[in-house]
């Protein structure tokens, strides 16, 4: 492609640069095909239909009990892997790979208590919980160095899988090249829409599948109340859905999608979709971003959307395109589950930023260094 350096192509290529793709986005933002209005859903956001919502049963009832033991029996037989979004572009932290950032001290990163938490669980049931992590160009090498530098947390590293989600280029808002102060393209993770393609295109599906995998957990590595949750898994194959999407109650500032009703059936549909003007808070919880599959259900393609979105890199605007993993909604039959937002139960806990760990330290030592109760 013009203005790329052989040098960066090369680079590129290696984590399956699409330059025809490429081409056709800069022709849709040239054209306007791709813009910000362009995003908007084309029909209305209903409130989805009563009773598609579930709730999880009461904490000390039998159904409770039941679906605990499903989860367990599916993570004692090896069913259950565990995918961390790991993506992303390393700029929220100040520049450093966020999953390699101290939560609780030194060995105790974002990543080491996703390990943790696998130990824990694989402790409790006698299973084997496989970790993938989908990591970008700018997060890979972080990633599996410090993985290398803490002995992979004590975890046997033949269960420790790292692919990497696609690269593309920032454009500007005609269309172009977004070049550098050095004059190189700007590369960029298109979102974690990838994850579906990513995971299947190199095998790692494939083999997953074939060692007796049959549910995937997928969480952002931000989120530390996304741990594995037998009860969770267990309502997830007790509702013979391919998904089940998480969902917390919704605070006024919170900023993410939501499950509604449209064109006939429901699913997420994220922020970036909504119609100018639009009452989001017709529905009173949102996505957390933390799923389950059905493993065999992601080995197809799927045709998620690309939505234009405008980011400041050295201090001007440029264009990426980017597709949502919460898009698969509509195209899998979803189970959608309210999950707890607070207390020991939650299931929601986002650090976005370095001082939302002094903030929130209290509830992060509550889950992960206090003894359940009883």
């Amino acid at each position: 492609m013009n203005g790329i350096s052989e040098h960066q192509l090369a680079f590129l290529r290696q984590f399956g640069f699409d330059a025809e793709l490429q081409r056709r986005w800069r022709d849709d933002v040239a054209s306007g095909r791709l813009a910000k209005a362009a995003n908007a859903v084309k029909g209305d956001l209903l409130v989805p239909p009563p009773l598609a919502l579930n709730e999880l049963p009461a904490s000390a009832s039998a159904a409770r009990r039941e679906l605990d033991r499903i989860g367990r029996q599916a993570i004692a037989a090896g069913q259950l892997g565990v995918v961390v979004l790991n993506g992303g572009m390393a700029t929220r932290f100040g520049g450093v790979v966020k999953g390699v950032v101290p939560v609780l001290n030194p060995t105790r990163s974002f990543l080491g208590l996703v390990v943790e938490d696998l130990r824990a669980i694989e402790q409790a049931t006698g299973g084997r919980v496989p970790l993938f992590l989908m990591n970008s160009f700018a997060t890979d090498v972080a990633t599996k160095a410090h993985f290398a530098q803490h002995g992979h947390f004590g975890a046997d590293p033949a269960r420790i899988h790292h692919f990497t989600q696609f690269v593309a280029l920032r454009m500007t808002k005609q269309g172009e090249l977004f070049l550098l102060a050095n004059g190189e393209a700007s590369p960029y993770g298109p979102g974690h829409g990838d994850f579906p393609a990513a995971f299947r295109c190199n095998g790692t599906l494939q083999r997953f599948l074939a060692s007796g995998g049959r549910y995937l957990l997928v969480r952002n590595v931000d989120n530390l109340g996304a741990r594995v949750d037998p009860v969770i898994l267990g309502h997830h194959i007790q509702s013979q859905c391919d998904a089940t999407v998480e969902l917390a109650p919704k605070h006024p500032q919170d900023v993410g999608g939501s499950p509604f009703s449209y064109q006939g059936r429901t699913q997420l549909i994220e922020q970036i979709r909504f119609p100018e003007g639009f009452d989001a808070s017709i529905v009173d919880v949102f996505n957390t971003n933390t799923l389950t599959f059905t493993a065999k259900a992601l080995d197809r393609d799927f045709d998620l959307g690309w939505y234009y979105v405008e980011k400041s890199v050295e201090d001007r605007k440029a264009v990426q395109v980017e597709h949502l993993i919460g898009e698969l909604t509509a195209h899998l039959p979803t189970n959608f589950l309210r999950v707890p937002r607070t207390g020991r139960d939650t299931r929601f806990l986002p650090i976005k930023a370095p001082s939302d760990l002094q903030s929130a330290h209290a509830e992060i030592v509550a889950l992960y260094d206090t003894p359940p109760e009883g």
